[in-house]
């Protein structure tokens, strides 16, 4: 088993990676919380796969369990569902001393931790990540939210966990397409942590490679994630660099209307950015070529013509990035070398469409 602690200001977790956690869930749990009452929230896919034997589980190990499921997708993170849970832990008489389990992928990592960081000013957190997405990302760092009308991941908070499970034989139920999405967060990690991790993402040639190689991808990317966030917990400094992609691939994914997977839309903000930044100097060509070789490579998408449209931009206005009218942009000085470059949101289209054609 792989250990990884994530030592802050005012807490301590680990997050544990091995392909037997799946079995050892209650014995996990118990070494962290005593019993107690737990909602054990999951969704629609995820739900019937593993919710009854995780409830098992943890109720052999004398925890009382109230399962909450929710229909599967970005839909599901709202308010109106944040504000059903809540009601239904209130009903069942949850109290500070209870617990929230997330088990699912990052949409349902997110919504829990909204839900437990509000339910009465904060219950204990755990994280059990089924995609590959919330395994290398999105379940480790304490970053939650939630989507408002059009605007993705605008309202949440930051709510760290008493423990994260990451357990690869988890993703052997998961789609390629499902799984290729999150592969996408592996690739933009390992550009950011340097040459070795890198070269790693560069063996991967497909659907397969990733599946036989999920356990080290995992281990590598928590372990730079770990490290940036134990720097930088609220984003005030180098936590912004795990950004790269998500300026433009979050304001391509809304406008997708579900057609994009988070993750493909986050491969093509990276190839968006790192081939404007070598039209303007700052990445060299190599780099913006090797980085696109590893999407590509595994089928991911790298263009899209929703960049650059007048409600592509309209999107950035409410990027969570926006500070005072200006954008952080994240950077590729070279491999391991991310810099932030400020820009004016009145100056993105020129930014995003100047010889935009020849940057296909």
């Amino acid at each position: 088993m792989t250990v990884i602690t994530v030592s802050l200001e005012k807490k301590q977790y680990q997050v544990k990676i091995d392909r037997r956690l799946h079995q050892e869930i209650g014995q996990a749990v118990s070494l962290v919380w005593t019993p107690r009452r737990i909602a054990l929230l999951t969704d629609s896919h995820v739900g019937p796969l593993y919710l009854t034997a995780v409830q098992q589980q943890l109720e052999m190990s004398g925890f009382e369990v109230l399962p909450l499921q929710v229909p599967a997708g970005e839909s599901s993170k709202s308010l109106k569902t944040v504000g059903e849970l809540i009601g239904k832990m209130a009903e069942k008489g949850f109290t500070r001393d209870d617990g929230l389990i997330a088990l699912g992928g990052g949409v349902i990592g997110d919504l829990g931790g909204v839900v437990a960081s509000l339910y009465m000013r904060g219950i204990a957190l755990i994280q059990i990540a089924t995609s590959l997405t919330a395994q290398v990302d999105s379940s480790v760092g304490g970053k939650t939210a939630i989507n408002l009308s059009h605007t993705k991941n605008i309202a949440g908070t930051f709510y760290q966990p008493d423990l994260v499970l990451v357990d690869p034989t988890y993703l052997d139920t998961l789609a390629d397409r499902d799984l290729v999405e999150g592969y996408a967060e592996v690739v933009k990690t390992s550009v950011l942590a340097g040459v070795s991790f890198f070269d790693l993402t560069g063996r991967i040639h497909g659907v397969t490679d990733i599946r036989d190689n999920a356990e080290e991808l995992s281990t590598r990317a928590v372990a730079y994630k770990a490290q940036v966030v134990m720097a930088d917990e609220k984003e005030a400094g180098q936590r912004q660099f795990l950004n790269f992609g998500h300026t433009i691939g979050h304001a391509i994914e809304l406008l997708a209307h579900g057609e994009l997977r988070h993750g493909e839309a986050v491969a093509i903000g990276m190839i968006a950015m790192s081939s404007r930044m070598t039209r303007d100097g700052l990445t060299p060509a190599s780099l913006t070529a090797a980085l696109r070789a590893r999407l590509e490579t595994v089928d991911l998408p790298t263009t899209s013509d929703l960049i650059g449209t007048p409600a592509f931009f309209k999107h950035m206005v409410n990027d969570k990035k926006n500070r005072g009218g200006r954008l952080n942009l994240v950077v590729l000085k070279d491999i391991g070398q991310p810099m932030i470059v400020q820009k004016a949101i009145v100056d993105m289209p020129d930014f995003i469409n100047e010889n935009e054609g020849n940057n296909r």
